[in-house]
């Protein structure tokens, strides 16, 4: 595992180190730029609020392509009947607030902090995130979140407050997003995705096959910006 130099924004190669458990590094900061770096190269941070940052890239990895969507009969007659509402970039800070808030099996507490918070809302700013949100009339019962690379799609968490509420905006999304993402990647193995149509494939795949990785394709592309990196 590496330790990250805080003042700069870089992270060992994903393809060259496989430590046990997919952790590569530790440290560094949560700014916009070094998450967006991060994603690039298939890395994403995942810690306890009062623990390290720290920076994942796991193999193998658990990804959906689009054209392997499956749709059981029970969800198409969900779908069919118009049982929610779904809407795309409404509220992402709210969505990310459930994710965290949500109470999940085998997890004691959250890694959705303020501090992620805040630098996933400015990505999603400068187009580089999105999220879809499920509604019940006016409540909103459930809802996903995750960052845009252009042809992959980094998923990072959903809610579901109701029954199939995340399924059902889970798959309008990728039937909407299915001839621009070859692939969404979602880290890491789930029942509820496997039930989808996600299956593992190895770190190098998404690495060498579907990422731009091992250089920094910059966040902003208005030169004005406080945030510019050239």
């Amino acid at each position: 595992m590496f330790l990250l130099d805080s003042e700069e924004i870089a992270f060992p190669d994903p393809a060259l180190y496989d430590f046990e458990g997919g952790l590569l590094a530790m440290g560094g900061d949560l700014s916009p730029e070094r998450i967006w770096f991060a994603y690039q190269n298939g890395i994403f941070p995942w810690f306890n609020p009062e623990d390290e940052i720290l920076w994942w890239c796991p193999n193998p990895r658990f990804v959906l392509f689009p054209n392997e969507l499956k749709i059981s009969k029970s969800m198409k007659k969900i779908i069919r009947d118009g049982k929610f509402r779904i809407t795309e970039n409404v509220c992402f800070r709210e969505v990310m607030k459930n994710c965290g808030e949500i109470s999940r099996k085998e997890q004691d507490g959250t890694w959705i902090t303020d501090e992620m918070v805040n630098s996933y809302t400015q990505l999603h700013k400068y187009g580089k995130a999105k999220s879809v949100e499920v509604w019940e009339g006016d409540e909103l019962v459930g809802g996903l979140y995750g960052v845009d690379l252009g042809n992959v799609f980094c998923g990072e968490s959903m809610f579901s407050k109701v029954s199939n509420a995340s399924k059902a905006g889970f798959i309008w999304f990728v039937e909407k997003y299915k001839a621009k993402f070859q692939i969404i990647d979602c880290q890491v193995y789930t029942e509820h995705l496997e039930s989808l149509g996600a299956r593992e494939i190895s770190k190098l795949e998404l690495v060498n096959r579907f990422l731009s990785t091992k250089k920094f394709i910059s966040l902003y592309t208005v030169t004005s910006s406080p945030f510019h990196l050239s």
